[in-house]
């Protein structure tokens, strides 16, 4: 019985071993065929757009709020207390120079003038012959001065009636653009009455923004800002042409005054636009597209594509120091080269030595700030 046992284990054992190396001969012949499989398989290649990095000059920079202000810009008031009999005044209308925008009732200087001009016509009618009589000694000298005096008098008055009537008919001074107004035909307006705002319509307006005293010290007449009118516009050029003669001592901070030529690019007079003021002077870096940029636990990479010693193109992994975002490509600090290509749409995807087709055209960079 003992024997028997023995026997049937070391079978049981025979069998097992057996069992064990056919399974392991198998399993090698399984991988033996999958890496052959493997090997007839092609390289996977990663599709990307690429870019190459440019050497561009920048200058730093700091955004400002702003104010857009029209060149010329008035409160339209009344100078004499009146009726309306005429209004011109439409919002949004766009008047030329010496255009009546408001007219008040002048018939009662209407009248005087009609009187004055006749009491003139008299008093010229008698200079005229107190002259005549002088000449042939038939009147004394001083009836002539008196004559003289009362056609000046006559005249004077009818000049200031004239004056009076002029200052009730409220023209457009400069072509401009009306604001809101709420005159009407009938209206009594007292002296001084807010009638409506003119916005003066030129080829150019200003942009009065504020900045630190530091950034105020080193700016000057003839510097160029950038207006940013808004997220999908692009940006407008604008010169400053006067800086403010003192800073805010409550907050240190300066005002100073742009202009742009091209009232279209920017927004109405008073609305609120960034701008954006050059600080430092200008120095050679790099520059890339902001989709070629990676960020990871290890830092900030890009992927460099070069040639193989098989002429394939392939991608390797750098580490680089960025700088700031200007608009849709960011600048690299050091890590990289001018002329380098990176892989830019797609770099997400992209791994240590992987094989890369570049998709389209090359990309290239926005222009040159």
């Amino acid at each position: 019985m003992k024997a028997s046992s023995w026997t049937l284990s070391l079978s049981l054992i025979g069998v097992l071993v057996a069992a064990g190396l056919g399974l392991a001969a198998w399993k090698r012949a399984d991988l033996q065929k999958s890496a052959e499989l493997a090997a007839n398989q092609p390289e996977p290649t990663e599709s990307v757009t690429a870019a190459t990095a440019e050497e561009i000059e920048h200058r730093n920079h700091v955004t400002a709020v702003g104010t857009v202000l029209a060149l010329r810009s008035v409160t339209l008031r009344n100078e004499l207390a009146g009726t309306v009999v005429k209004s011109n005044l439409t919002p949004g209308q766009i008047v030329e120079e010496g255009t009546i925008l408001v007219g008040l009732d002048v018939s009662v200087e209407e009248a005087e003038l009609q009187a004055q001009e006749a009491q003139l016509a008299l008093a010229e009618a008698t200079l005229k012959r107190m002259k005549r009589l002088i000449t042939q000694d038939a009147a004394p000298v001083g009836d002539l001065d008196r004559a003289q005096a009362e056609r000046d008098i006559a005249q004077a008055q009818a000049s200031r009636t004239k004056a009076v009537m002029a200052r009730k008919i409220i023209r457009s001074p400069f072509r401009a653009r009306i604001g809101l107004s709420d005159l009407h035909p009938g209206q009594y307006l007292e002296e001084g009455t807010l009638l409506t705002t003119l916005q003066g319509v030129d080829e150019a307006v200003h942009v009065d923004f504020t900045v630190t005293q530091t950034v105020s010290a080193g700016l000057k007449e003839g510097d160029e800002v950038e207006v940013l009118t808004g997220s999908h516009q692009p940006p407008v050029s604008a010169k400053i042409v006067a800086l403010d003669s003192r800073v805010d001592p409550n907050n240190r901070n300066a005002i100073v005054r742009a202009k742009v030529t091209g009232s279209s690019q920017v927004s109405v007079p008073g609305s609120s636009v960034r701008v954006r003021v050059p600080v430092g002077v200008s120095r050679k870096v790099v520059a890339i597209p902001v989709s070629a940029l990676r960020r990871g636990p290890e830092g900030d990479h890009v992927f460099v594509i070069a040639k193989d010693a098989d002429g394939n193109a392939r991608c390797s992994q750098r580490l680089v120091k960025s700088g700031i975002m200007d608009g849709d490509q960011v600048l690299i600090e050091s890590g990289l080269e001018a002329g380098e290509k990176v892989a830019a749409a797609g770099s997400f995807k992209l791994r240590e030595g992987v094989l890369v087709a570049i998709a389209g055209q090359e990309t290239g960079n926005p222009p040159t700030h």
